[in-house]
């Protein structure tokens, strides 16, 4: 399976352990149980955005899942991998490998590297400048802190969540947890200022931990803006000052409205975005 590349060479768009092949075993327990891992990169001019975040994220995940993986190999193969992209997407899933029927992990597995190349994701510029509408999911997150965090491969919550709006005035949706907290959106992180003070969702006990969540975490206090992890109601929501959604492959949203409340795109908000873009060029 191949595509055409640049210059007089063709590139493979998907590798399995390092080898071109776009085929895994039925016995996978990534598409059984969904058991594994995965990261979604954003490359430009040959190099990963983010890439230390990403990194810190899956070993957090490798950890918490107990699997067995040579990070430096995984390194080196996404650089080396990115270089000869130049531009686009890759998306790395990490599964423990094949096993027999049944939960338990079996004794002896080998995990599966699956990287796909992908080309750039492409939003409409209207988002960034503008401002975008959230859609108030119905969907919840279920309560899980061993899970939290981590970018697992059961994605179900956010699959249902995102299924519930086709209207485009909608470019991404706030999703609560169970017990009614807004936590994040779809496919994006939140962001509010409340009374003064810059605060992102606490993710203990659900939700995923992006990395360019964390990115601003360390490094909007170089910018005069601290941040705070919280706690949250959906009061803390409507009563913001200015609200935003990111990720690391389009940035940094302004939010101006969800429900019945409509916010300006605001100046700190602005400043932030142009942090963001200090690392997806």
């Amino acid at each position: 399976m191949t595509s055409p590349g640049t210059g007089a060479h063709c590139h493979p768009d998907c590798l399995i352990d390092g080898q071109a092949a776009d085929q895994v075993s039925v016995r996978d327990r990534g598409l059984n149980y969904g058991d594994g891992l995965f990261e979604t990169l954003r490359v430009a001019e040959g190099a990963i955005a983010l890439l230390d975040y990403h990194l810190a994220r899956l070993s957090r995940g490798l950890k918490a899942l107990r699997l067995d993986v040579d990070l430096q190999l995984v390194a080196a193969e996404l650089r080396s991998v990115a270089a000869d992209l130049g531009c686009g997407l890759l998306k790395l899933v990490i599964t423990r490998g094949a096993g027999q029927r049944g939960y338990a992990m079996p004794a002896q597995s080998r995990a599966v590297r699956i990287l796909q190349l992908l080309p750039p994701s492409i939003y409409d510029p209207v988002h960034a400048e503008q401002g975008v509408q959230l859609f108030d999911c119905q969907t919840r997150l279920g309560l899980q802190p061993a899970l939290a965090g981590i970018k697992h491969l059961n994605r179900l919550e956010q699959v249902l969540a995102r299924s519930e709006w086709t209207d485009s005035r909608y470019a991404e949706g706030l999703v609560l947890d169970m017990q009614g907290r807004p936590v994040e959106g779809t496919m994006s992180n939140l962001f509010v200022c409340h009374a003064g003070r810059w605060l992102t969702p606490a993710l203990h006990r659900c939700g995923v931990r992006g990395v360019m969540r964390d990115y601003l975490i360390d490094h909007m206090p170089s910018v005069g803006l601290a941040v705070e992890e919280a706690d949250f109601d959906e009061a803390m929501v409507s009563s913001a000052s200015e609200i935003f959604c990111c990720n690391s492959l389009f940035g940094v949203w302004p939010v101006i409205a969800w429900r019945q409340q409509v916010w300006p795109v605001g100046p700190q908000t602005r400043l932030i975005q142009s942090l963001a873009r200090t690392v997806i060029k």
